[in-house]
């Protein structure tokens, strides 16, 4: 084994017990690792009705129409991946890594194995994951498609995913993260590391979709270089029970540009740590964070932070919570920090509970409370998400209508 791994093993085996800083701390014993072997899918579309609609809830189609490629993992096994646009390089983790050596240098870099005990366990089980490309100028047409899905009770699913979008180049991923149907109980931790070179462009979408007592432990870090743009969307609507996320951008190029949006709902029994994290280390760079997040009886903490530590940079972030009952609770959490001068940030943090006279206004034009309540909360949590299929779009707002029938 060479010196580099050594370390890194080293590393991960003295953090095996070192617990998260947030978010309820699992006993990973309790968990069995997740299988990784599967029967290759070769055509997604001779699925089961079942299967097909779980995997349209979070955004997968399975005729993989609009689609460059798609990638499924299930458990800790790859079971599909196809590719249609040249464009795009798609594969395994694992055979990435095997047929470029430059991928190394790119491999636990940016996400810490020493951070948790979740990160420790993700690399000493040696996870695979997906590897998605965008070699330099090239643009990607259509969106990548992945999925992460739980199959086995009890499991403990792990997954490396590494994204590179060299320069000039644009790429965008839908990702779908769900479990089979009859699975309740399960543990994801997911380490993703993304590269964005100068002038590239990564539009990346994540959709929650996971059984009522699933704990979801997602590690990411981004690496934004001169020019380059990140936009990353997040979306959780339904059930859960334990979600703690707070993916890190590194803009280290000059005008570096990121923009991340996180629409969630607490539901009973729920509790979702969330947050985001914008470094800016280069002149002139730019960061918006919006969260729009309701609780309907569950727990949710809203995150978000800001560390300005080069001239120029600007940033915004802007936390807004409903409480629409009295056995949820709702907790924002801004943090700006100014290193330099000559630097610009703001925050807005607002929760409480949909004001009355915006209701009485709309209802005075013609609406039912129901539908006056479900217009206003299909308003606050639109924040221009594209690219999602219009099955995912219906059961949005789906979701939105039974939240505002549910008050």
């Amino acid at each position: 084994m060479q010196t580099d791994e050594m370390s890194l093993k080293k590393r991960a085996e003295s953090a095996a017990e070192k617990k998260a800083a947030y978010g309820e701390d699992f006993e990973l014993e309790k968990f069995e690792e997740g299988s990784k072997v599967s029967k290759p899918i070769e055509d997604l579309q001779t699925l089961d009705e079942e299967s097909k609609k779980t995997l349209l809830q979070v955004g997968i189609i399975p005729s993989e129409e609009g689609r460059s490629g798609s990638f499924i993992v299930l458990d800790n096994a790859v079971s599909h991946s196809s590719l249609k646009d040249e464009n795009v390089e798609l594969m395994s983790t694992h055979k990435a890594l095997e047929k470029y050596e430059w991928l190394k240098d790119y491999s636990w870099k940016l996400v810490q194995v020493d951070a948790d005990k979740y990160t420790a366990k993700t690399y000493l089980e040696d996870a695979d994951g997906y590897f998605i490309r965008a070699p330099p100028g090239k643009k990607s047409s259509m969106p990548v498609q992945t999925c992460l899905m739980l199959g086995s009770k009890k499991a403990a699913q792990t997954v490396h995913n590494i994204i590179v979008v060299e320069e000039e180049a644009s790429l965008d991923i839908i990702t779908g993260c769900t479990t089979k149907k009859g699975v309740e109980e399960g543990l994801h931790l997911g380490i993703s590391e993304m590269y964005v070179k100068k002038g590239a462009t990564l539009n990346f979408t994540m959709i929650h979709n996971w059984a009522e007592q699933i704990g979801v432990r997602p590690r990411t870090v981004v690496h934004v270089e001169e020019g380059g743009t990140y936009i990353s969307n997040y979306i959780c609507l339904k059930p859960v029970h334990s979600v703690q996320t707070y993916p890190t951008v590194r803009l280290e190029g000059k005008g570096a540009v990121t923009r991340l949006n996180t629409i969630a709902i607490g539901h009973p029994g729920s509790e979702l740590d969330l947050g985001s994290r914008a470094v800016f280390n280069a002149p002139d760079t730019r960061a918006e964070l919006i969260s729009r997040t309701i609780t309907i009886g569950g727990r949710l903490v809203a995150r978000g932070e800001m560390i300005g530590n080069a001239k120029g940079a600007k940033g915004h972030l802007e936390c807004k919570g409903l409480v629409l009952t009295d056995k949820g609770s709702q907790l924002a959490i801004p943090i700006l920090e100014a290193n330099v001068d000559d630097i610009e940030l703001t925050h807005e943090a607002a929760v409480g509970k949909i004001a009355k006279d915006q209701v009485e206004y709309l209802m005075a034009r013609g609406l039912t409370e129901d539908e006056a309540v479900g217009m206003i909360i299909r308003g606050f949590l639109d924040v221009g998400i594209r690219g999602i299929p219009e099955e995912l779009k219906k059961e949005i707002e789906e979701t939105i209508t039974q939240t505002a029938l549910g008050m």
